[in-house]
């Protein structure tokens, strides 16, 4: 699968059941998420609705199949840190490396530039090298680890924090 065969556009409520197959599917078979209990609808439905303007959820589909999805979300609720968001990214298992994940985050990175956004943070578990080489090519930095934060699936693990300073 190449560039052309899947697209990438703002996600609706129609799209809640894709994402939150593709999250649970995370949620119960990697690490990508600390979440360990999967999610329901309506909880995604919470989740969704809490997204603005300011921070999209955007999914990638092939012909008119949700796949993939990434959103940009509030960081935190104190008011200095309305120009900062957090990136997150999921691609579903059998469309993994075709080239979505990097275009999520381009369009997200896109999209907080023009949402006036000044300060991009991911958090990265161990391992997911794949992730970090995606950040890094779309100007993300490392700018630390914080060691076993998490712990699932029976291990302590290790998560890489980083960065992108936008050009607004």
């Amino acid at each position: 699968m190449n560039r052309e065969e899947f697209y990438i556009r703002d996600a609706s409520l129609v799209d809640i059941v894709a994402i939150t197959d593709i999250y649970n599917e995370s949620i119960l078979t990697d690490v990508a998420t600390f979440d360990t209990e999967p999610k329901s609808i309506e909880d995604r439905v919470n989740w969704f609705n809490a997204h603005d303007e300011k921070h999209p959820i955007i999914v990638a589909c092939v012909e008119d199949k949700v796949v993939g999805w990434a959103s940009l979300s509030i960081w935190s609720d104190r008011p200095a840190y309305n120009g900062t968001a957090e990136v997150s990214v999921y691609v579903d298992a059998k469309y993994r490396n075709m080239g979505m994940g990097g275009q999520l985050i381009e369009e997200l990175v896109y999209q907080a530039n023009s949402n006036g956004l000044h300060y991009l943070l991911s958090r990265i578990t161990m391992g997911n090298e794949t992730s970090i080489r995606l950040h890094k090519r779309y100007g993300f930095e490392t700018i630390g680890v914080m060691h076993e934060v998490g712990h699932k699936f029976g291990i302590y693990l290790d998560v890489t924090l980083m960065e992108k300073v936008l050009e607004n």
